[in-house]
């Protein structure tokens, strides 16, 4: 399967591209979890969206907000993959492409997410740990977890570093 990603500011993308993601967040979010709640949030306005395509079809999608918008450090969120194409590990390789990207663009900060407590084995997976007690959010049970940032190198003065003390 010929995975594709797609990274774009909401502003950088068409109307039918916003129409496209924001019809397949509330098919899944709404419509198939049964949860009426304000999908569409400000939040959208300060974060990158990644849109995954097989064969120029959306399959998957997931944000990255902004340091400081919901948390301290860059959270991703509405991780999801289109019901048809679920069973094919599609998520793994959706989180992974958003951590690499988010590390990228955020260096060092870590990232912290608020997981649907069902998938915090998941998300446990590529690092995150949880942090506080479950929380209901939505009528879901959830939890938050934060992925440390990948160690530093350790400092090595050289003669550069040295302040001039003459």
């Amino acid at each position: 399967m010929d995975l594709q990603f797609h990274w774009a500011r909401l502003d950088a993308l068409s109307g039918i591209e916003v129409h496209e993601l924001l019809k397949a967040r509330v098919a899944v979010f709404v419509v198939e979890q049964n949860c009426p709640y304000q999908e569409v949030d400000d939040m959208d306005l300060h974060a990158w969206h990644l849109r995954a395509r097989v064969g120029g079809e959306l399959v998957a999608c997931i944000r990255v907000v902004d340091p400081g918008v919901k948390y301290p450090q860059p959270s991703i969120g509405r991780v999801m993959t289109l019901a048809k194409f679920r069973q094919r590990q599609l998520g793994r390789a959706l989180m992974a492409e958003a951590i690499r990207f988010t590390e990228l663009q955020f260096p060092g900060m870590g990232i912290q997410i608020g997981a649907q407590v069902y998938l915090q084995n998941f998300y446990a997976s590529f690092g995150f740990e949880a942090v506080g007690e479950v929380y209901e959010e939505d009528g879901i049970a959830h939890l938050d977890m934060v992925r440390h940032s990948p160690a530093r190198p350790p400092f090595v003065p050289t003669g550069l570093d040295r302040p001039n003390l003459e």
